[in-house]
């Protein structure tokens, strides 16, 4: 395991690791024409294209075109917004998720992802806001609880990140173990952080019974190093464990007195 452990979280729908790019440069002459001919479907359909070959600045401009168009179809600005989000302008990305949401107070996406661009700010209270409203809106959608369990865990509150993480595996069992292009990468920044985390994900998946995967995130929490390890002799939720010869391996019993 890396000393740069990376903890990947789920966060906003079709957002990935936000990788910085150049801004978009000014489009040529041919293409603003051919732009001003398109139907605002063509340009959306291009707009997607140019986002699924991470082409960010052209996507940027079809779906700017787009809008031009049709300025009350707030799908165009959540699109617009998480193209922007990936070409690394947070403020118009915001500016257009905001938008997106007066044009449609019920898109329960479109509020997440302003909650979302808090969150890369590191505007944990801010980003709770939105993601609880996100649940509020879709409480189905176990991505919302797995955003908003990350705000509040960072927020350092984390018995009510286990609440979030414990429900979002509830509707979707492989939601914290996948390797998902839905998801934005989160960097816990001290290894007592991500210690601290790898454990709390140990107890949840102890909870459920998925010892494989209890016993993964204990094994990062420990090369991260966990203090408390011997906590799981002690915590009621790794109880149906205690005499498991793998649990053993990873963290010894105690010494009988």
């Amino acid at each position: 395991m890396r000393k740069n452990f990376t903890v990947r979280m789920v966060l906003v729908a079709l957002l990935m690791t936000l990788t910085r790019y150049s801004a978009a440069t000014a489009a040529p002459e041919a293409t603003q024409v051919s732009m001003g001919s398109m139907t605002v479907s063509e340009l959306e359909k291009a707009g997607d294209a140019a986002r699924m070959q991470k082409n960010y600045p052209e996507a940027i401009q079809y779906f700017q075109a787009a809008v031009r168009k049709d300025k009350k179809n707030w799908t165009l600005y959540n699109k617009l917004g998480m193209a922007e989000m990936k070409n690394n302008d947070l403020r118009a990305a915001r500016s257009d998720f905001e938008r997106a949401a007066k044009r449609n107070p019920k898109s329960a996406e479109a509020v997440n992802n302003i909650g979302a661009v808090d969150f890369v700010k590191r505007n944990y209270g801010s980003a709770a806001k939105y993601f609880k409203k996100a649940v509020a809106l879709d409480e189905t959608r176990a991505t919302f609880h797995v955003n908003l369990g990350a705000a509040w865990f960072g927020q350092n509150k984390v018995d009510r990140a286990v609440i979030e993480y414990t429900r979002a595996l509830e509707l979707e069992p492989d939601i914290l173990k996948q390797d998902s292009r839905a998801g934005a990468v989160a960097q816990i920044s001290s290894p007592e952080e991500r210690a601290r985390y790898a454990y709390m994900l140990a107890k949840i998946y102890a909870r459920r019974g998925d010892v494989d995967n209890c016993l993964q995130c204990l094994k990062k929490a420990k090369e991260e190093g966990y203090r408390n390890l011997a906590g799981v002799y002690k915590e009621e939720e790794f109880s149906r464990m205690w005499q498991d010869s793998r649990l053993h391996e990873v963290v010894p019993p105690p010494t009988p007195k």
